[in-house]
């Protein structure tokens, strides 16, 4: 079969498409035939070598397909049927071998290209928003990028839950997004200076959290947008990782909460992983979140999603397809 590969740490350049072995299912395993792979930052970082993985790896930690073969001790899935699954290392392939505890099934209202746009950055939208800091009605939310995956489907989940959304984009296009999402306050942080907007909107009160994906940046004038103990959510690093901080800063500063969450701990059981994506795969079912979903590669073109995505080129979700 055909999979991305990365054989050494590098730029895109370092995504090979090539004939490897095909997975053999273990007794708790299901073999996946891949229909729509989802590119994320975290693909980039691990490419990188930014998050060390073991080399040679195969890309991509979200996928959804259609069961091909069954572990001996499976028993929640048969041959045929539509799943979706994240956190299992090898999407970027024609099939992939995922432990049967990690997959959740597709209802009929979800298309494969929707399980594989939702898995990795619905759930992590929701565990942001529903558990990270519990958006309540009335709070102010200040969230970056807020153009890409993660940031269109926050912006919904918060004013779903009664929030005021500020998101930051760098064009006039992905403000445009972002208002059609649902953002209250649009600041071009590449225009203007997004801290002294954020007091200017909120009249020097600043916000109850910031959603940072961001990282090195934006982080230092991120803290500064908290009103007393706020939460400062940093979850991604696109521009960097943030390498030097003082905590005994936050407290004069409010008393604030820093937090580095990330998506595997907060799917670890199978009760979170079916809550979080229940609530995903039923919202979009019910036109209630809406994905935006627009640009699509083929498998052999990983490098150019991978060069898109770096540049800030793409709005919303890639998906590669085998």
């Amino acid at each position: 079969m055909k999979a991305v590969r990365v054989n050494e740490y590098g730029g895109p350049e370092a995504l090979c498409y090539e004939e490897v072995e095909m997975p053999t299912p273990g007794s708790n395993e299901v073999l996946i035939k891949v229909a729509a792979a989802g590119v994320n930052y975290i693909d980039t970082y691990q490419r990188s070598g930014l998050y060390q993985v073991p080399l040679p790896t195969t890309l991509g930690l979200e996928a959804a397909g259609t069961v091909e073969k069954i572990g001996d001790s499976v028993s929640k899935y048969r041959i045929g049927d539509r799943v979706a699954y994240t956190s299992v290392a090898g999407a970027y392939a024609e099939y992939a071998s995922v432990p049967e505890e990690k997959l959740v099934s597709l209802s009929d209202g979800v298309s494969f290209n929707e399980g594989a746009a939702a898995m990795l950055q619905g759930c992590t939208a929701h565990y942001l928003c529903k558990s990270t800091y519990h958006v309540k009605q009335g709070d102010s939310c200040l969230i970056h990028a807020a153009a890409g995956g993660v940031g269109l489907l926050l912006i919904q989940m918060v004013k779903n839950a009664g929030g005021h959304v500020i998101g930051t984009v760098s064009t006039e296009e992905k403000a445009e997004l972002a208002k059609e999402a649902g953002a209250d306050e649009v600041i071009l942080y590449s225009k203007d200076d997004f801290e002294a907007e954020v007091s200017r909107i909120t009249a020097g009160d600043g916000v109850n959290v910031v959603y940072d994906s961001v990282g090195k940046s934006t982080f230092e004038k991120s803290i500064n947008c908290l009103s007393r103990l706020g939460y400062m959510v940093l979850y991604g690093n696109a521009s960097g990782p943030v390498t030097e901080f003082n905590p005994a800063t936050l407290g004069p500063k409010g008393s604030l909460f820093l937090t580095r969450p990330t998506l595997f701990d907060y799917t670890a059981d199978r009760a979170s992983l079916e809550w979080r994506s229940g609530d995903v795969f039923d919202w979009i079912a019910k036109d209630e979140l809406k994905l935006r979903i627009e640009h699509f590669y083929s498998l052999s073109d990983a490098q150019e999603a991978h060069r898109d995505l770096e540049a800030r080129k793409t709005t919303g979700k890639i998906i590669l397809t085998p």
